[in-house]
């Protein structure tokens, strides 16, 4: 439980425990925020808790099942126990799947639209109207280049992506002019637990390009960047802006090569 207390910039992590997650929440340690961490391995949040106390951060915990529709309200309830307006609400927390989209259980893919999309939805709705009331926040939403460029092998998790940038981008819009930002994060491959959270699903294989991520660090160091200087979307690395421009000149050559590259990484 999180004990009442007076304490400037409270940020908000889901998915603290591991990747981007844990990365994020040093930096924000190290800015001066005091972190909720939200995951559902309490070992590994203990771990990280301790690690920022010792490191003259503030730092609290709550192990939550963000599949669960009921834990949204219930974290909003142990974040006000604190005692000051939540400053950021990092939606980290999401997992992905690869294979043919016929193909994935759909325990497997209702867990995926309840992380990747229900939490976000719901994490935000319930943090945005005392955003909006205090005129102050930033809401960062990490979403994928896949949104922009829909790929063979990661059908729903792309669609899930999606959903981030169309809900960021709304949201962002209506907030014009108020003191509350809302932005979109869109990665490449980050050398994260992820990949070896996706061959772990069932039926699920392995992605390709891991060769080619980049540190969680990297991506930790874009989201400060990015508090600092508010803006609707980010490309992490930053070459990957070109990538909505592929698919919409090269789409019609991707339809062709994308069934290839998937039956040859499967078989």
């Amino acid at each position: 439980m999180i004990e009442p207390r007076i304490s400037a910039g409270i940020a908000v992590v889901t998915g603290a425990s591991s990747g981007i997650g844990e990365a994020a929440a040093m930096q924000l340690s190290t800015a001066g925020f005091h972190l909720v961490l939200i995951a559902r391995r309490r070992d590994r949040l203990e771990k990280l808790q301790s690690k920022l106390r010792k490191s003259g951060g503030q730092a609290d915990f709550i192990c939550s099942d963000l599949s669960q529709e009921e834990s949204y309200s219930a974290i909003a309830d142990q974040v006000k126990n604190i005692g000051a307006p939540i400053d950021v609400l990092l939606n980290n927390a999401g997992f992905g799947w690869y294979g043919f989209g016929d193909e994935m259980p759909w325990s497997v893919a209702r867990s995926m639209l309840a992380v990747n999309v229900q939490a976000v939805t719901g994490l935000t709705l319930q943090f945005l109207p005392e955003m909006k009331r205090v005129n102050h926040g930033h809401i960062i939403n990490v979403g994928s280049i896949v949104a922009s460029i829909p790929s063979q092998g990661v059908a729903l998790y792309g669609a899930t992506k999606a959903f981030l940038d169309g809900f960021t981008t709304s949201l962002y819009r209506e907030l014009v002019n108020t003191g509350v930002n809302v932005s979109v994060v869109r990665t490449g491959a980050v050398r994260t637990p992820f990949f070896k959270k996706v061959a772990a699903h069932s039926g699920s294989g392995v992605i390709p390009f891991q060769r080619l991520a980049v540190q969680p660090e990297t991506v930790a160091r874009r989201i400060l960047e990015l508090l600092k200087k508010p803006k609707r979307a980010i490309y992490v690395p930053r070459l990957l802006w070109v990538v909505p421009w592929i698919e919409m000149y090269f789409g019609w050559f991707i339809d062709r090569l994308g069934p290839r590259l998937l039956r040859s990484s499967r078989f």
